[in-house]
């Protein structure tokens, strides 16, 4: 914490695995998998205010549809009593790519307030019900995932280097999934089929990397494990888009 304010990097992940096992009657898929944290990463700033206020810089909406300050909310409801804050929210990770950005935001947000406000309370179920991907990053590191995604269990930490590679345009997670009741899936991420009914650029985008990359999440990032950071800078060299080069990131939580 620098002059009250503290400074939060809110990773991305990457799902390594990922099966769909059918829907619920509340409209939620169940699933299997494994998900991975990685060092690309937002920065969320985050200080005691008077009231609720949030500046994005980069590409995320900066009102009240934004994940970071839904969780200030959830976490007000929770505990009963306003905990106002000032955040600053520095996007990296590209938006709708399956990287869980905003999830990642949000995680970080709940996490601010509680060390700003010297909270103590389970951020497990307030977490889950902003989304399935926000319990992941209250810890981060590599997880075993199953139920709607919240159900998670330690794994062993992946090792290497990860190339990334996002084609500049998402993907929506619900119209994904709403294909995929229509479609199925097989292979390490049963989306992908369904991501290439919903956005039929992706298959191009895909093809044009070849078959050693892999779909994150809903789509639309790509990614390719490598066993050093040269061979994963060599990985994007030539490719027309935007790339990252990540490692793995151990628990945090």
């Amino acid at each position: 914490m620098i002059g009250g304010e503290l400074a939060l990097a809110a990773h991305a992940k990457l799902n390594l695995a990922l099966s769909v096992h059918g829907r619920l009657p509340d409209g939620r898929h169940t699933v299997s998998g494994v998900m991975q944290a990685v060092s690309l990463h937002d920065l969320l700033f985050a200080r005691r205010a008077e009231g609720a206020a949030l500046v994005v810089q980069g590409d995320a909406p900066a009102g009240s549809d934004n994940l970071v300050l839904r969780a200030q909310a959830a976490l007000e409801a929770a505990v009963e009593r306003p905990l106002p804050a000032a955040f600053r929210l520095l996007k990296r990770i590209p938006p709708g790519a399956g990287l869980g950005g905003g999830s990642s935001d949000a995680a970080a947000a709940l996490q601010a307030l509680v060390r700003l406000y010297e909270l103590k309370v389970d951020l497990h179920p307030i977490a889950a019900e902003l989304g399935a991907d926000v319990p992941f990053f209250l810890r981060g590191g590599s997880a075993e995932a199953s139920g709607i995604g919240a159900d998670l269990r330690p794994a062993a930490l992946a090792t290497g280097w990860f190339a990334i590679a996002w084609p500049g345009y998402g993907v929506d997670t619900g119209s994904v999934y709403e294909a995929w009741d229509e479609t199925g899936g097989a292979g390490p991420n049963q989306l992908q089929t369904a991501a290439f009914r919903v956005e039929p650029r992706l298959k191009e985008f895909a093809a044009g990397l070849g078959t050693a990359w892999q779909m994150t999440g809903s789509g639309s990032a790509f990614f390719k494990q490598a066993p050093t950071r040269e061979e994963a800078e060599s990985a994007i060299a030539g490719l027309d888009c935007w790339t990252a080069v990540a490692s793995p990131v151990p628990a945090w939580g």
